[in-house]
Formats: structure tokens, C-alpha cells, sequence
């Protein structure tokens, strides 16, 4: 039984129904009353899309992020579930993954659910090939497009992120200033944000007048065990690095580990930053000095800016948050 059945039963439209459901005063008495008997008799409950029939607003948002188990990720989500139900808004997560087609099942699955936004969180969502995010575009045809933490300039996408490249460039000038001429950048994919992060690494040492050793800049993919390994096959390669600063605070600690095992005195031989202000910055000892990239102030934004949008506000499409240094005791550095 659906809203089709009833209004059939009924004798009544798809619409009139609905206003029904949604106490709307335009319906006459008679009419009502026979709506709500065939509902009574055929123990209906009306579904949110009934529901949303009658009004301009489904009051859902899909939310679309590749790794729920992503400490990041994971937060984005909480922060932004929480600040759309104080605005009354329903959310679906889809989980998608990191293949292209899954991405674009999952967006256009939630299309389908009648949602009024879609958020995408990370900027794995833009694909190095553009013509690869055409079905983004596409999207923001139909709804608006709100990217955390990604850029993409078009039509009825907005992008709220972190200023990753100044954090990151900051950041190393300090470990730079402190003495540690070989700093080792870790990375996990080359993402919109990563490359942010790498030329903001380069550029530091640019601002120096220090060559960019391409040694010192690896793509490390795994936990912190891996991390671990993965710093000890470098060593062994005669790889030499004073300092670390990576992506995320995971491999961060991967470096605390690696230096342990090898008696390695943190800060005074290897000064270690991370990425995140995860809850893993201060689970670890030594206690790691990380960068705050602003999760729940950029959910915030996020959704704030959303609301203004389906409000007919005009917004800019881009919004851009700095980042703070959480010094704390695998570096000298100071904020």
C-alpha cells in the first residue's frame, strides 16, 4: 500500500492526498475525512517521500564519503548529521568506495531518494581526469553540490576546505627554521587536497633556497605497523630523513613507532608532524604535534552555507578556512 493506493481508493489525486497527510487547511472537510478512512482501513503509514509531496522540501541531504572507517571521514560525517538534524534535516550516507563507478552509482542512488542537497566529503571525489567528474557537474545540475574539503568550479557547487597548502607550508619553514634540512613528506594519494599539501612541502624549501630532494617525498599507503616497515625500508636504502611530516596523523604515528624501534630520540634526531588533529595525537607517547585542519568548523560552514543556498541566498562558491599547528612533543616547533 502507497500514496498511489490511497488516492485510487480514495478517489481522490496523488496530491490532495499528501496535503492530507501534511494537515495542509486547503482540503474540504468531506474530502479528509474519506483520505483518512481508506488510511485508517488499510493501515497506511505514510512514507517521507508522501510526506514530501506537499512541500517544496524532501528535508534530506545525501551525504557521499569513500572510507566511513576513515578517522577523518568518520568525523565529518558525525559533525554534519549533527548539525543537520538542528536544522531539522534527514541525511543518507552512502559509503562509495574509491572506484569511479561506484561513486557515481552511489550519487546517482541518492538522486533517486529525492534529496534536496548532496555533500560530498574529500576531495577523492575529483578525479585527476576532469572529464571523470562530469557526473558531479551533472548533479549540480538538479541539486546544489556542497564539496568538504575539494574544489571544482561549476554551476551550483560550492566548495568549503582547509588552506592545506599554507598548513603544510608552514609547517615544514618551521621544521626548516629548527635545523631539519631533510624532512620526509608522506603521502597517500595525489589528491585535489594532497597536491595542495605536496606543493606546499616544496615550496617551503623553494622559499629557502633549498633543493627539493624527490627522495624524501613517498607515497605510503598502509596502517601504522606499515608505516612503521615502510621507514625502515627507506633507512635501509640509505635514505636519511631529520624529520617527518605527513597527511594524517596515522602515519605520523607510524614514524613514532619507527623511531622507537631504532632508539631514534624524537624530538632531538626526528622532529614528526602530523595531520588531522585526530584523537590518535594524543593516544600516542611520545604525544604528536599535529595540524588541525578544522573538521568540525569546516562542517559547519558546510552546512550553514548549504542552508543559505536552499534558502536562495547568494553564496560564494568558494570558502577557505586556515589551519592552526597543534604543537605538542615530537617537534621543538612553536605556533
Amino acid at each position: 500500500m502507497n500514496i498511489y493506493d490511497i488516492s485510487q481508493k480514495a478517489g481522490v489525486s496523488i496530491a490532495t492526498v499528501s496535503r492530507v497527510i501534511n494537515k495542509n487547511p486547503n482540503v474540504r472537510e468531506k474530502t479528509k475525512q474519506k483520505v483518512l478512512q481508506v488510511i485508517r482501513e488499510n493501515g497506511y503509514t505514510p512514507n517521507v517521500f508522501a510526506r514530501g509531496l506537499g512541500h517544496k522540501s524532501m528535508q534530506t541531504v545525501g551525504i557521499l564519503c569513500t572510507d566511513s572507517s576513515d578517522l577523518y571521514l568518520a568525523q565529518a560525517v558525525y559533525f554534519l548529521e549533527r548539525e543537520l538534524r538542528l536544522r531539522e534535516y534527514n541525511s543518507i550516507l552512502c559509503c562509495t568506495g574509491y572506484k569511479l563507478k561506484d561513486k557515481k552509482r552511489s550519487l546517482e542512488l541518492l538522486l533517486t531518494k529525492q534529496t534536496d542537497a548532496l555533500i560530498l566529503i574529500g576531495s577523492s571525489f575529483i578525479e585527476e581526469k576532469e572529464t571523470n567528474s562530469q557526473y558531479i557537474r551533472d548533479a549540480a545540475g538538479k541539486v546544489p553540490v556542497m564539496l568538504l574539503n575539494g574544489h571544482m568550479e561549476a554551476e551550483n557547487i560550492y566548495s568549503i576546505l582547509c588552506d592545506d597548502y599554507n598548513a603544510i607550508h608552514d609547517a615544514v619553514s618551521k621544521l626548516l627554521e629548527n635545523g631539519k634540512k631533510d624532512t620526509l613528506f608522506l603521502y597517500r594519494a595525489l589528491t585535489y587536497s594532497g597536491n595542495q599539501k605536496r606543493m606546499g612541502y616544496e615550496d617551503a624549501y623553494k622559499k629557502f633556497g633549498l633543493p627539493v630532494n624527490k627522495d624524501l617525498i613517498q607515497l605510503c599507503n598502509g596502517d601504522v605497523n606499515h608505516t612503521k616497515e615502510f621507514l625502515t625500508m627507506l633507512a635501509e636504502k640509505g635514505i636519511y630523513f631529520d624529520g617527518v611530516i605527513s597527511v594524517d596523523d596515522q602515519l605520523a604515528i607510524g614514524a613514532i613507532k619507527y623511531a622507537k624501534k631504532f632508539h631514534i630520540a624524537i624530538p632531538e634526531q626526528l622532529e614528526i608532524i602530523g595531520y588531522n588533529n585526530s584523537i590518535l595525537g594524543t593516544c600516542c607517547e611520545p604525544e604528536l604535534t599535529t595540524i588541525d585542519n578544522k573538521v568540525e568548523a569546516i562542517c559547519m560552514t558546510t552546512t550553514a552555507t548549504l542552508m543559505s543556498v536552499l534558502g536562495g541566498k547568494n553564496i560564494p562558491s568558494k570558502t577557505m578556512l586556515s589551519a592552526d599547528l597543534i604543537t605538542r612533543d615530537t617537534t621543538y616547533t612553536k605556533p
